[in-house]
């Protein structure tokens, strides 16, 4: 008999150890998957709407709190799963052998589940608040890690203490709150489960006493009757070590949703007919653009075409919305209008045939070469070698390691870096459309020179190149120059443009129809037009 005990606690126990290994392997695939979504939804999202967030907040649904979901499908789930197949069925043999402690079971067993809901109520309010104040720390404590040059270069750094300790006790309060509150629910549903097994015992030895029960079948109901309750009281644990996990899947899933809204929306715009230009145009053509920011409109009908074959450069004060139409190119912002790439108006399409650089460098750790040929699954070494001298990088020496944010490289050369990668894949793909957002503002005049020399050998090759820049040299360069200016329309100042332009109110440009190709032949002579005075275009505002 003692034999078969240790038996039944062994098997026991090896049961236990694979439902856990089990639900391990399980929930980590899980996570795995849920990450997976979440970081594909995000890049679906686009920069922009990264933009409109604290990356912080982004990055700790990423991170911790897809860990933190860890415990809800490793171990919530698979004890809610065991509750509702082990709980039944210990009620249904206790009520076998023993009617009335079946009965007593059958009531006192809902009482559990009541205090839960009511008790996980609370705790999921605190557990809301806590996450708000974990974000809030993450935000400022990479508020001050990013500004920590400039704090410390006025001798300021040392005041950001109150900050962080004052957000830091925050988080503490709203962490032991969390904590009391699964503490204080652990102490009701062992109450409850204790008071219940309790009255199941006094009835059982009442019964004894009056000969009514056989004493075998009381030992086997007060043996089983802990059983009963032991898997709710395990669900409740299990629930207050994944809240925070919930909370950080209740911010995933939103993030999922809103992705697969955007795609969704996206694909309806990409089957319409207007996906596809009727008027086969080419190049890069913006038809009545209008781009807002949470009711404010940044850009305002703007309309203009950069044909193939044409260096055009985007001239306007900063804050008019320069960056807001490239963003809106690239399919990154909402935005009212139509775009045209090569004739194709979805996002996916464009972005296909677009050739990109921004402001910042966005260089990877790696070396030179990996970052210029990125997303190039077989890169070429002798097209890294031309993408970086056409960028006037030919010096650097594409093995060069370089750290994230392009750590290693001055500012200049890793801007040139980030232009390479660009042309790297105007090449390797061959993308009718070339964009660049000040690439030369950070290179002294020579090498600017050399890029803009490469530019215009570019646009000679039959590609739309579109260059925004505050830079003269750069205007110099260009075939067709626009200016847009808050408030008061777009100006372009092109010998070979012609602009129709409606002003509007707190708008950035009007419709603006531009032809190159008539004047080209004679402002090229030497690579580079003349100067502002010899390009003023013939304006008509309406």
């Amino acid at each position: 008999m003692l034999a078969l005990l240790c038996g039944v606690v062994a098997v026991r126990a090896v049961l236990f150890w694979a439902v856990e290994a089990v639900a391990s392997r399980g929930g980590a695939r899980v996570v795995g998957q849920l990450r997976e979504r979440l970081v594909a939804s995000i890049g679906r999202l686009g920069p922009g709407w990264v933009s409109r967030r604290s990356t912080a907040s982004v990055t700790l649904v990423a991170g911790r709190g897809m860990e933190a979901l860890d415990g809800y499908f490793a171990k919530y789930l698979p004890q809610l799963i065991a509750t509702a197949v082990a709980m039944p069925l210990l009620v249904l043999v206790i009520g076998w052998r023993d009617l009335t402690s079946g009965i007593i079971l059958v009531v006192t067993l809902p009482l559990i589940p009541l205090f839960m809901v009511l008790v996980g109520w609370a705790t999921q309010a605190a557990q809301q608040r806590q996450w708000a104040a974990l974000s809030r720390l993450s935000s400022a404590f990479l508020d001050v890690v990013a500004g920590l040059s400039t704090l410390k270069l006025f001798g300021r750094q040392h005041r950001q203490e109150a900050r962080i300790r004052e957000v830091s006790e925050q988080y503490r309060v709203h962490t032991m709150k969390v904590l009391r509150m699964s503490f204080l629910s652990g102490f009701v549903l062992e109450l409850a489960a204790s008071l219940s097994v309790a009255v199941i015992a006094v009835t059982i030895g009442l019964r004894l006493l009056g000969g009514s029960l056989d004493l075998s079948v009381g030992l086997f109901v007060l043996l089983l009757a802990p059983e009963a309750f032991l898997p709710l009281r395990n669900v409740g644990a299990a629930y207050h070590a994944a809240t925070e996990g919930i909370e950080a899947a209740a911010n995933a899933f939103a993030i999922i949703e809103e992705a697969e809204g955007a795609a969704g929306a996206a694909a309806v715009a990409a089957a319409s007919p207007a996906a596809v230009a009727s008027d086969g145009s080419r190049g890069l053509v913006f038809d009545g653009v209008s781009v807002g920011y949470d009711g404010r409109e940044v850009v305002g009908a703007f309309g203009a075409v950069v044909a193939p074959g044409t260096l055009a450069v985007l001239r306007a004060p900063s804050g008019s919305g320069k960056s807001s139409l490239v963003a809106a190119a690239l399919g990154f912002v909402p935005y009212e209008g139509r775009i045209l790439v090569d004739g194709r108006a979805d996002a996916a399409a464009r972005r296909s045939g677009i050739a990109w650089a921004g402001q910042r460098s966005g260089l990877m750790a790696g070396t030179i070469a990996s970052n210029v040929a990125l997303g190039d699954p077989s890169p070429s070494a002798a097209r890294v070698a031309a993408a970086l001298r056409e960028a006037a990088a030919g010096e650097l020496d594409p093995a060069t390691p370089v750290d994230a944010g392009g750590a290693g490289l001055s500012g200049g050369q890793a801007q040139r870096v980030a232009v390479a990668r660009a042309l790297y894949r105007l090449r390797s793909r061959g993308c009718p459309v070339l964009i660049l957002d000040e690439p030369t503002s950070a290179l002294d005049a020579a090498t600017e020179a050399r890029l803009l020399e490469s530019l215009r050998g570019i646009a000679r090759d039959g590609v739309a190149v579109l260059v925004v820049s505050h830079r003269d040299a750069v205007a110099e360069a260009a075939d067709v120059v626009l200016t847009m200016e808050v408030g008061a329309g777009a100006v372009s100042k092109a010998a070979d443009v012609v602009l129709t332009m409606e002003a509007g109110a707190g708008a950035v440009s009007a419709d603006a129809v531009l032809s190159t190709e008539a004047a080209a032949g004679s402002q090229r002579a030497d690579g580079l037009l003349a100067g502002p005075a010899a390009r003023d275009a013939e304006v008509s505002r309406v």
